[in-house]
């Protein structure tokens, strides 16, 4: 309690004292109280101009979490040295004060809710016969724009819901409650999660997301009315030399193409994606728009990125189910509903008009489709890990989730 009303106060007084826009201040006073571009400080004084945020914090650390009602229940940002410590989120602050997008608005977060299909038989994103293509794809109002409620909440955890119906592609009302608790792990926590002993050497931030999709309707969810699933985005800044890092399975020595889905927005130029028979690594300095996608069958539950500019190594871990249903969420009704993957990332870049929203990289897990009848719930656990520190010891963390040194990662590119 003593180190949350520390936070508290210290963030009272950069509140005091900042200006109506935080990227222009003004006055000596005023620019040493408040922490610059990059730091958590930044960005919670930042997001607290739009929304009373749920601030986290770590029971025996100066780790951080920020999670916003207002923004559909994002964990927008995490730090693990307080309000001067690096911001690990991608934050996009001019989307904040633009007029509202009828398709997406992009306010940023490392870590959002979506629901899934995309596309296909049973999109969520599209209108009954509309055509699939821009003009028409529209993400929902409950996790674009609407508020959620916060039902819950202690210093390390908070629980929020929305209720929501949806139509999808496939004409079926659906009726549904989502709900989302996110706990932030202290020190000793998050190393017995990866079965290491703590390390002085490096700071972390680690927190889960326990994510519950429930049917409130009076159907049942089937291959024929359609279902949704559960869509967890991870938008993080990208270096010059940052590195995504897919460990994967492939026990039966399936070709790659039978591994990954790598040719979501035409194909990843090989000098951006390479892999082994078991890891891929893939280029994300938010220069070159991409997206790829693994199998169900041989996804491995962890996932990660490694910047070496910032000595910043990520971690996201996930549920999987390598026999479950995925849907596909590509913008077409020719594919089979169920050939999706179980994970994706994505980097950013420039499209063929030059704009860009970026520059983010994403890291992303689905749930299986959710076969519900009324009543019945889904859960779908994700949770995100950020280690800075000195190299050797950020190294045995690499070594132990995704199975290659750092060396290796960084001499792929």
């Amino acid at each position: 309690m003593k180190k949350l009303i520390t936070s508290l106060s210290v963030f009272i007084m950069l509140i005091t004292n900042a200006c109506n826009d935080p990227e222009h201040t003004s006055g000596e006073n005023k620019e040493s109280a408040i922490p610059g571009p990059g730091t958590f400080g930044y960005d919670l004084t930042f997001l607290s101009k739009y929304d009373q945020v749920v601030l986290l914090t770590s029971a025996d650390s100066e780790a951080q979490v920020i999670v916003s009602p207002k923004y559909q229940a994002k964990v927008f940002t995490s730090t693990a040295a307080s309000l001067s410590g690096t911001s690990f989120g991608w934050v996009n602050y001019k989307a904040f004060s633009a007029p509202v997008d009828l398709h997406m608005n992009a306010y940023g977060g490392e870590n959002r809710l979506w629901l899934g299909p995309e596309g296909g038989r049973f999109s969520l994103y599209f209108e009954p016969d509309s055509k699939m293509e821009f003009k028409n794809w529209k993400t929902p109002g409950a996790i674009d724009t609407a508020a959620w409620n916060v039902t819950a909440k202690t210093e390390q955890s908070v629980t929020l819901q929305k209720d929501m119906r949806l139509i999808n592609y496939s004409r079926t009302e659906l009726k549904l409650t989502v709900a989302r608790t996110i706990t932030i792990l202290d020190n000793q926590q998050i190393f017995e999660r990866m079965g290491l002993s703590a390390d002085t050497a490096v700071r972390g931030v680690g927190y889960e997301t326990d994510n519950v999709l429930t049917n409130t309707g009076e159907g049942e969810w089937t291959d024929k009315t359609g279902m949704p699933c559960l869509w967890l985005l991870d938008m993080f800044k990208p270096s010059p030399e940052t590195v995504i890092v897919i460990p994967f399975n492939n026990a039966d020595k399936d070709s790659f193409d039978l591994v990954a889905t790598t040719n979501y927005f035409g194909s990843i130029p090989p000098e951006r994606l390479k892999h082994t028979d078991t890891t891929l690594f893939f280029k994300a300095d938010g220069k070159s728009r991409g997206k790829l996608g693994i199998k169900p069958g041989h996804v491995k539950p962890v996932a990660g990125s490694y910047d070496p500019a910032g000595k910043i190594l990520t971690l996201i871990v996930f549920d999987v189910e390598p026999k479950g249903r995925y849907l596909n969420q590509e913008w077409n009704t020719s594919r089979p509903s169920f050939s999706g993957d179980a994970m994706n990332a994505y980097n950013d870049g420039p499209l063929a008009d030059g704009s860009q929203m970026g520059p983010f990289y994403e890291i992303e897990s689905v749930s299986p489709a959710a076969f519900l009848k009324p009543n019945q719930s889904q859960h779908h656990h994700h949770s995100v890990f950020h280690f800075t520190g000195d190299e050797t010891a950020l190294n045995k963390i690499a070594l132990k989730m995704l199975g290659v040194s750092l060396g290796n990662i960084k001499q792929n590119f």
